[in-house]
């Protein structure tokens, strides 16, 4: 190695140090030593690559040239108390990153070690240290994809999991915190089996351990059946779950996706109570309806059958009274007539289908009225006109909720209202009674919002609650409107 790389050194033959130049030279890393006064007095040939210096404009120069200028006061000082402290070397630049500078003004991180070595021309200072830059990069795109995945986490709408080899939670995003209600920081670290009731925990343990042996990546935990996790405050609900699992270096990671299915499985619960409700009450109906058809159908025609059997055998012999028969006859087949409209309006207003929707509407608020003495005022275009399958459902929705009212409400005041926008129909039913607690537990046998729902639904359309103990209900239903067959 030339003169100009290596400090004179009489303590070593010219041989010595020639072969130590040479190593120096083959190093792949950078080597510099500076002087007490921390000028350089050896620059290998790493450190010309890595720098960009040639050697000769650098020796004998301060260290400080080589480092960017906003460090260069931080870094002498910390040269200086590092050669009063007597060690003999140390790592520079520890849990933050070492920058130098390149003769370009490029600024670069580096790794860097520090040695000190006391001779008989002074103290000297050799720095070992490496470009990594491309580590740093690396580091930083995986610390930029590491926030943006978990920033994708936190987002996302379902709860998710992760646990290691022990069950042990290790990853727990803010839907998960939400869900459970437990925070993170209380969790991460805790088994998965706090966030499950104390008689699934065993049997669950018991899954996760098959699930992670059988080596398959992604499976769906429910299977069809509903399971169960609990809240920090107790409470059991239920949820729908997927696992999977992921071999990584420091071991299998098992992720946990799931969504509170509260609001489903309440839907589905009370579906199917309407639908038994609902197959009660047709029975009910049914039976009414033959009831009333044997009661005063059946028995009027029977006794008009034997009248006029009667009439029959006496109208010669006795037409006087003949004719007095005719006319109880004539009057039995009136009640008979306004018996059978009375039964065919009960199960499908003739009004709905002859008159339309407006006068069906009128029919059943003046009904109500009769029925509990409260007013109801109308709220519609005398035009107004819809087509089937809709008017029927807008019929029967208000029907409901007028039942409703003079069920539950004690109202003294009721309005119903239907319009007809572009691509929508909407009605509502307001009345200013007693009022409830929408969200407070449905009463049992209690079914009548969830039939309007019910109707909405098989529309495509949308029914809303607005009440308040006190203040009154009002019930709206906004309903799509698709051209049918003959719409007008």
């Amino acid at each position: 190695m030339p003169e100009r790389n290596m400090a004179s050194t009489p303590s070593i033959s010219d041989n010595s140090a020639a072969r130590l130049a040479g190593l120096l030279d083959s190093a792949m890393d950078a080597i510099i030593t500076a002087d007490q006064h921390q000028n350089i007095v050896m620059y290998n040939r790493a450190a010309e690559r890595i720098f960009g210096w040639p050697a000769a404009e650098v020796m004998g120069k301060p260290l400080t040239r080589l480092i960017p200028p906003r460090f260069r006061e931080r870094h002498a000082e910390h040269v200086a108390r590092f050669g009063a402290t007597g060690v003999t070397s140390r790592r520079m630049s520890g849990s933050t990153v070492v920058y130098g500078l390149r003769a370009s003004g490029e600024e670069f991180p580096v790794d860097a070690s520090i040695s000190q070595l006391d001779t008989p021309e002074g103290k000297l200072f050799t720095v070992i240290l490496r470009d990594v830059t491309e580590r740093v990069q690396a580091e930083r795109e995986q610390m930029r994809l590491a926030a943006r995945l978990a920033g994708l986490l936190d987002s996302a709408m379902d709860g998710i999991i992760t646990i290691d080899e022990g069950q042990r939670i290790v990853l727990y995003n803010r839907a998960a915190e939400k869900i459970f209600g437990w925070p993170a920081a209380q969790v991460v670290g805790q088994r998965l089996a706090m966030l499950l009731p104390a008689r699934y925990q065993a049997s669950h343990e018991a899954h996760v351990g098959q699930f992670a042996a059988t080596g398959v990546t992604s499976r769906r935990m429910g299977d069809g059946t509903v399971i169960y996790g609990k809240r920090a405050t107790g409470e059991e609900f239920p949820l729908d779950a997927s696992i999977s699992q992921l071999q990584t270096p420091e071991g299998k990671l098992l992720t946990v996706i799931l969504r509170d299915v509260s609001d489903r499985v309440r839907a589905q619960e009370e579906l199917a109570a309407f639908a038994a409700e609902a197959s009660a009450i047709r029975e009910q109906e049914k039976t009414r309806v033959a009831r009333e058809l044997h009661d005063e159908l059946a028995q009027s025609l029977t006794a008009l059958k034997m009248d006029t059997i009667w009439v029959r055998d006496n109208v010669a012999g006795d037409p006087h009274g003949a004719a007095a028969k005719l006319g109880e006859m004539l009057a039995m087949l009136d009640g008979s007539v306004a018996a059978t409209r009375r039964i065919a309006a009960d199960l499908r207003p003739l009004l709905l289908d002859d008159l339309g929707l407006v006068p069906a509407i009128e029919w059943l608020a003046q009904n109500f009225t009769q029925r509990t003495g409260v007013p109801c005022r109308i709220e519609m275009d005398e035009g107004l006109e819809l087509p089937e399958p809709y008017a029927t459902a807008v019929f029967r929705m208000v029907q409901e909720s007028l039942a409703n009212v003079a069920k539950h409400a004690r109202a003294r005041q009721v309005t119903v209202g239907v319009a007809v926008n572009p691509g929508e129909a909407r009605l509502w039913v307001q009345d200013d009674g007693v009022g409830f607690e929408p969200a407070a537990p449905r009463k049992q046998n209690s079914l009548g919002l969830v039939g309007l729902r019910e109707r909405a639904h098989l529309l495509k359309g949308s029914v809303s609650i607005d009440s308040q103990p006190g203040r009154g209900t009002r019930v709206q239903a906004h309903i799509p409107l698709y051209r049918t067959e003959g719409a007008k």
